[in-house]
């Protein structure tokens, strides 16, 4: 049994996820609204929190604010962008 070597075409279709982002003539990150989203969804999970009275439970606001955002982050990417 030999191994044969793989064609150039399998290279591109490796990896259906997009590394760009195109709007027009501008190339972009998937990072960039993907980091927006959740910027966005973290700003209103901080304050539902606050607005229920559960941030007092934590110490340290910003770094809960700093976790949310990873949380959103990681859901965002899992769900949406597919960047990792």
């Amino acid at each position: 049994m030999s191994l044969k070597p793989l064609s150039d075409s399998w290279l591109l279709t490796a990896n259906p996820y997009p590394h760009e982002l195109r709007f027009g003539d501008i190339y972009i990150t998937p990072w960039i609204p993907a980091l927006a989203l959740a910027f966005t969804l973290s700003l209103l999970s901080a304050w539902l929190l606050n607005r229920l009275r559960l941030s007092d439970w934590f110490v340290a606001h910003a770094y809960l604010f700093l976790a949310i955002l990873l949380l959103w982050l990681m859901v965002v990417d899992h769900l949406w962008i597919k960047v990792f």
